[in-house]
């Protein structure tokens, strides 16, 4: 296996996905297909079908898109170890929903498992976000602090710290709308309302907390055998016990994902190899650090010239 010290993989969460997502892969890569076809098994419905085809509404509900998502990213990884020599990175993170995605590539959970609790979390976090209503918004241009102090005047939360200048606020929407309209005085360049079914990463979510803490006993964890950066604290998760609690914990708590990537940055991270729909990531990435190196594996002919290059060497 190639050992790449300077590489890390990242994963994309809710809100990257697209009607399509995917059917290239499973049509071109074997190793895809038998991803697709066991998740769709394991959940009991065609949620490939779902991916490839829509509808979009359905697709995006929190139940069936963050099952998607994974199942997506695991079906791009298994093609990489198939067609190898892998690379073997020295962290993975993934973002919110993408942090399960790196229990698999981490070898925390198998493939099925992780996907299986990937649709735990999204019913829980539908049910959550069912019992006490909420959504979620982007700040775009204005200063952590300055966000800070517009979710405080409002009664909302930072719920993500994406990158430099890009927040994601989280909480009840009418406290959402006197939120906008205090960014947009304050000098934001853009406000865009995410969709969302609840207010993610906040207290909001405390009822799929304690559902999730009921629900991962059942699944047999290993230990990580790949440093996992984590959200909640944008440090390394190198057992069991630091990985279950994480799961819980980032449910309410925010998304540290600019002192994620600078942690792995500081440990001289030099590629940053995006796997899964979208480029959302690799533009974060960008933003924090311009000089990193950025690499997005989303579809097939991505994940071909990947292989061809001999595993973005």
């Amino acid at each position: 296996m190639a050992h790449s010290p300077r590489v890390a993989f990242v994963f994309p969460g809710q809100g990257s996905q697209y009607v399509g997502m995917g059917r290239d892969i499973y049509e071109r890569f074997k190793a895809a297909r038998a991803v697709f076809d066991r998740a769709d098994t394991a959940l009991g419905f065609a949620l490939s079908r779902l991916s490839f085809e829509g509808p979009e509404d359905e697709l995006r509900l929190t139940v069936n898109v963050q099952p998607a998502i994974v199942t997506l990213s695991l079906a791009i990884l298994a093609v990489m170890h198939e067609c190898g020599p892998p690379l073997v990175p020295a962290f993975v993170a993934g973002h919110s929903l993408g942090e399960y995605t790196s229990l698999a590539a981490a070898g925390v959970l198998s493939p099925v498992d992780t996907i299986r609790l990937a649709r735990e979390r999204g019913k829980l976090m539908y049910q959550a976000g069912i019992k006490k209503t909420g959504s979620m918004m982007a700040i775009i241009g204005l200063a952590d602090e300055v966000v800070a102090q517009i979710a405080g005047e409002a009664g909302v939360y930072v719920a993500n710290y994406n990158c430099p200048g890009q927040l994601v606020i989280s909480g009840e929407s009418r406290r959402l709308a006197k939120a906008m309209g205090l960014a947009t005085a304050r000098g934001a360049l853009k406000v865009v309302p995410l969709q969302v079914s609840g207010a993610f990463h906040t207290l909001f979510m405390q009822p799929a907390a304690v559902g999730l803490a009921g629900v991962i006993d059942a699944f047999p964890f290993n230990a990580p055998q790949i440093p996992i950066i984590a959200n909640a604290s944008a440090m390394p998760l190198v057992s069991v016990a630091d990985v279950k609690d994480e799961l819980i914990q980032q449910l309410c708590h925010p998304v540290q994902w600019q002192k994620s990537i600078e942690y792995m940055l500081e440990q001289r991270i030099e590629t940053f190899v995006e796997i899964g729909p979208g480029r959302v990531l690799s533009g974060l990435i960008k933003r924090i650090k311009r000089e990193a190196r950025t690499m997005n594996i989303g579809d097939a002919q991505s994940l071909a010239d990947f292989i061809e290059r001999g595993g973005g060497q």
